[in-house]
This record gives structure tokens, C-alpha cells and sequence, in this order.
């Protein structure tokens, strides 16, 4: 999963791949023409109490991102979108503020990589979990056909069990 950041108003470039504007508001003297967007969803941007507040000052940033991100845990439907487009293809989360460091992109970049991040250990966790119970489901029954067919059944039952919840 390849996600950039940048400035809307930096140039479009072929390299932005999939360019997703993360603003609430439309920044201010861009036309659609320029922007050179696919897609704009300013619900994912963060909440107008919580942008308000926020103000873009450094020294908020740690409670901003962890403000930001429960936000973003509860728009499940959207963030999953925006994964979803991001296995496709490179993608360029695109943001108006002036400070290249401190803005939603940012942090919503950050969060996603993090999900992806999380949900790899997950599969790596069930996959040593998986390995042990077989060793020793062959260890008490060692050369019997029926321990491949339960330990198949066993990997499923564990990897629905670890599997993050799909959009409810």
C-alpha cells in the first residue's frame, strides 16, 4: 500500500496516482479543473469542533491525532474505501494547511498504515498460534489423516476469530 501526502496546491503529477482530497472545506481559491481531483470525501476530514479547536498548532498535534483517529474509527465505512482504493493503486491524500507536518493527512496517512500494520502481525500471530497446534495435534496422533482435516478446520476457526469486524 504506497500512500503520499501533498498540498493541493502543489501541481497534479502522474506519480499521485489516485489523488483524494481530505478536507472538510474545499480549499480556498482552487477550481475543481486544477485540483485534478478522483475523488473528494470531507467526511473523513476531522470534525469542525475538532479542525476549530485544533487550529493547526504544533503543540495539540499528539491529542489532534488521537482525537482524529477516533474519529476515524468510527467512519469504518469510509476508511475502508479509502484501503481499499489504496491496494489498488498508489494514492495521494491532498490537504489545503500550510503546515507540511501538522494536518489531517498526516495523521490519516499514519492511521491507515498503522491498520495495515496491526492486521499483519494479526495474520502472523494466527499463523504461529496455527504451526503450534499442529505440532502438537501431530505429536499426540502422529500419521493419522484426520489431523490434516482438524487442523484445517482449526485454522479457520481461529482466523475468524481474528479477523478485524467488516462494516456493520
Amino acid at each position: 500500500m504506497k500512500i503520499l501526502v501533498k498540498r493541493i496546491y502543489e501541481p497534479a503529477d502522474e506519480a499521485d496516482g489516485f489523488r483524494v482530497l481530505v478536507d472538510r472545506l474545499w480549499p480556498r481559491g482552487m477550481s475543481k479543473a486544477r485540483a485534478a481531483l478522483d475523488l473528494w470525501l470531507p467526511d473523513l476530514g476531522p470534525s469542525t469542533e475538532l479542525r476549530k479547536w485544533f487550529n493547526h498548532d504544533p503543540t495539540k498535534w499528539d491529542e489532534f491525532c488521537c482525537c482524529y483517529q477516533a474519529e476515524l474509527k468510527e467512519n469504518k465505512v469510509l476508511v475502508e474505501e479509502l484501503k481499499g482504493w489504496a491496494k489498488e493503486r498508489p494514492m495521494t491524500l491532498l490537504y489545503s494547511a500550510k503546515d507540511e507536518a501538522h494536518n489531517q493527512a498526516v495523521a490519516l496517512r499514519s492511521f491507515l498504515l498503522r491498520q495495515k500494520e496491526g492486521l499483519q502481525q494479526k495474520r502472523r500471530d494466527v499463523a504461529e498460534e496455527v504451526q503450534g497446534l499442529k505440532e502438537e495435534k501431530c505429536r499426540t496422533e502422529p500419521g493419522k489423516d484426520r489431523c490434516r482435516r482438524s487442523l484445517g478446520s482449526m485454522e479457520r476457526r481461529l482466523m475468524k476469530r481474528q479477523a478485524p469486524v467488516q462494516n456493520r
